[in-house]
């Protein structure tokens, strides 16, 4: 029989990728279930620091779900998940997102507003009384650390401090703070990445008000490194638009170390992303101080105005 997979969204990060590692180990463990941990996309550069470090392989990437059943992390909405996933049952889900989810059977579905889906995987491990390999919880910590920026992200919440302080212990890991920041200016080292690469490393896709909103978001420690590549940025937006049909492309580069956003917006509806932001856009470009969550920041803003 085949394993239940389970996998995160597309374009994965790390919470995806340390979320699909838990919570397939918990579910093997705790409900005896045959799951395997996969991937919709080859891990980034963070991630690769991560795993690395903690001496963990990166999930098998694939396409298509090759089974009947599937466990979804960090994501449960259609557009952002494996292409064939109208034809396999989801069994359950663990996400942190809004959500854009319907199903024809019953499932558990655990959806926490909390600050990563390794905070939500902690207290299930915790619940449950399974106790939390060490390489896993240096994932598992890795992720919280990605989602929070360091716990800085306004996405944080009460739960998450104390999940990253206990699976730091877990996991033998001194000084998280360290690890951490080295963590994130990994996955800042642009240099080497194609125009594409940089607009789809993080890229989601979203159905607002009866159009296709696509949003991409990158990390960096100088906004301004982003944007001379400004032209190669463009050119690599305009041919996605067109090639997908999405109807807006709305990229976001966040400074990591100042908390703060810029947006760059090609396609329709540029009134409606300055209206949702309270900016003029000049050239398609605004800045956004103290943005740095799409989840919590953008999204959410960008839902009002074209479902409003």
């Amino acid at each position: 029989m085949a394993k239940t997979l389970v996998f995160g969204h597309q374009n994965p990060d790390t919470d995806t990728i340390a979320s699909a590692i838990s919570a397939s180990y918990f579910l093997n463990k705790a409900y005896k279930l045959d799951t395997e941990a996969v991937a919709l996309g080859t891990p980034n550069a963070e991630t690769e620091y991560a795993l690395s470090y903690f001496k963990v392989e990166a999930p098998r990437v694939i396409e298509n779900a090759d089974t009947k059943e599937v466990v979804l992390v960090d994501h449960n909405e259609a557009s952002q998940s494996v292409a064939n996933l109208a034809d396999v049952t989801v069994a359950g889900v663990y996400d942190h997102h809004k959500i854009n989810f319907t199903s024809a059977a019953p499932l558990w579905f655990t959806n926490k507003p909390w600050g990563s889906v390794a905070t939500v995987l902690y207290y299930e491990y915790q619940t449950a009384g399974i106790e939390i390999p060490a390489a896993i919880a240096g994932m598992m910590l890795s992720a919280i650390i990605s989602d929070t920026l360091l716990l800085k992200s306004p996405t944080t919440t009460s739960m998450d401090k104390p999940a990253l302080e206990g699976l730091a212990k877990i996991a033998g890991l001194a000084d998280y703070e360290a690890y951490g920041l080295e963590m994130l200016k990994a996955g800042t080292d642009l240099s080497t990445k194609t125009a594409k690469e940089l607009i789809d490393g993080d890229a989601k896709s979203f159905e607002l008000g009866g159009q296709t909103l696509r949003i991409g978001q990158v990390n960096t420690v100088d906004v301004n490194d982003v944007f001379a590549r400004r032209d190669e940025i463009v050119a690599a937006i305009s041919d996605e638009l067109s090639s997908e049909n999405y109807d807006t492309f709305v990229f976001v580069v966040t400074n990591i170390l100042d908390s703060d956003s810029d947006i760059l917006v090609l396609g329709d509806n540029q009134d409606k992303i300055a209206a949702a932001f309270g900016v003029t856009l000049e050239d398609g470009r605004a800045s956004l101080p103290g943005v740095v969550s799409r989840k919590k920041q953008v999204v959410p803003p960008l839902t009002t105005v074209f479902e409003g």
